[in-house]
C-alpha cells in the first residue's frame, strides 16, 4: 500500500491551499483516513481525520478554516485550507488505517511542506 501526498507550497498569509493524498496497492478497505503536520522542532500531531462512516475530527486551532472530505471510490483524502496563518507552515502528512489480506494497518505518505509566509 503506498500513500501519495500533494497540493503543499508556498502562499501568503490569508490564502488558501488544498492537499491530495490517494491510496493505492492491495486495499481491501480503508478506516480511517487523516492529515497530520510537524513543524521544526515540534512533535507530530492529528490535524484532522475523517472515518469510514464520516465521523471527522479537527484540532482546535484549524476549526473553521480547515475541511477535509473523503471520496472512498478513489480513495483518497483531501485537506482544503483556507486563512491559512504563519503557524500552519509545517510538513503534512497523510495517514490511512488500511485493511489488507493480513490485517489492518497504519500507512503514512512521505509527507507534503506547506509554508505559509506573513
Amino acid at each position: 500500500v503506498q500513500l501519495q501526498a500533494s497540493g503543499g507550497g508556498l502562499v501568503q498569509a490569508g490564502g488558501s491551499l488544498r492537499l491530495s493524498c490517494a491510496a493505492s496497492g492491495s486495499i481491501i478497505s480503508i478506516n480511517d483516513m487523516g492529515w497530520y503536520r510537524q513543524a521544526p522542532g515540534k512533535q507530530r500531531e492529528l490535524v484532522a481525520r475523517a472515518s469510514w462512516v464520516g465521523t471527522i475530527n479537527y484540532v482546535d486551532s484549524v476549526k473553521g478554516r480547515f475541511i477535509i472530505s473523503r471520496d472512498n471510490a478513489k480513495n483518497t483524502v483531501y485537506l482544503q485550507m483556507d486563512s491559512l496563518k504563519p503557524e500552519d507552515t509545517a510538513v503534512y502528512f497523510c495517514k490511512a488505517r488500511v485493511v489488507v489480506s493480513s490485517g489492518i494497518d497504519d500507512y503514512w505518505g512521505r509527507g507534503t511542506q506547506v509554508t505559509v509566509s506573513s
